[in-house]
């Protein structure tokens, strides 16, 4: 198997996992153990080159998860928050 072949496999599969589970680029990174960066260029550059309309589809999802991110940020925090005052009372 050709190096390139791998990364187009990784490619498609990366594709499908973003769009079953809505995932954002850390969470596929991590997922596929490979760093943000390569599932970006993964998405945006290889993708759109092996399968623009799956390109097409996956970038929709990404688009949403960047503009969503602030609210998950927020929860992140608050929920960090709540966590230390708990802990804070059980001392």
């Amino acid at each position: 198997m050709r190096n390139s072949d791998s990364i187009e496999e990784r490619v498609l599969a990366l594709a499908e996992y973003i769009i079953k589970s809505k995932d954002t680029v850390r969470g596929a990174a991590k997922r596929f153990g490979v760093s943000k960066s390569t599932v970006h260029k993964d998405i945006t550059q290889r993708l759109m080159e092996i399968d623009p309309i799956l390109g097409s589809s996956v970038r929709k999802i990404l688009d949403e998860n960047k503009a969503e991110r602030h609210i998950r940020g927020g929860m992140a925090t608050k929920l960090k928050y709540i966590k230390l005052k708990e802990k804070n009372k059980l001392v």
